[in-house]
């Protein structure tokens, strides 16, 4: 059913629990993962102009870098392709998806609700409403969040 299941992850400590879901399935059904890390340089537009963006960019890559790799050493004997993309998550996440035939998407929900969800969004949300392909969330951090 599942032959390639991309796992978006920013590398946080709490994504643990879904590199976990993303890899029992892909050991289920023999699949690849795919980790994909997003540099979200969508935000990075409102950086003053003395800003160095190369600084930025660089530090991005090492952080999308290190949470591939994490991703990597946590999943046993399973295939993982590693990616690094920039842009805005949701679209990039999407598109990643879409051209390279990922039959779904298990990603992380960090659970915000309520002001803090309509301020600052969610990607999951915009993933599963655009996504053409199924979505699978698995819900981030403190339960009390």
């Amino acid at each position: 059913m599942y032959d390639n299941i991309l796992l978006p992850t920013d590398g946080s400590e709490g994504m643990a629990a879904v590199v976990d879901h993303a890899s029992e399935l892909a050991a289920i059904h023999d699949a690849t993962l795919h980790a994909l890390y997003v540099a979200n340089t969508a935000s990075m537009s409102d950086l003053p102009m003395e800003s160095s963006w190369e600084g930025v960019s660089s530090a991005l890559r090492k952080q999308g870098e290190r949470a591939v790799e994490s991703v990597e050493e946590t999943v046993d004997d399973q295939p993982v392709e590693t990616h690094i993309s920039d842009g805005s998550p949701s679209k990039e996440i999407v598109s990643y998806a879409e051209e390279n035939d990922c039959d779904v998407i298990a990603m992380g929900t960090h659970g915000r609700s309520g002001v803090d969800r309509l301020l600052l969004g969610s990607v999951a949300e915009r993933v599963v409403r655009s996504s053409p392909v199924p979505v699978l969330t698995i819900r981030v951090g403190d339960a009390d969040s």
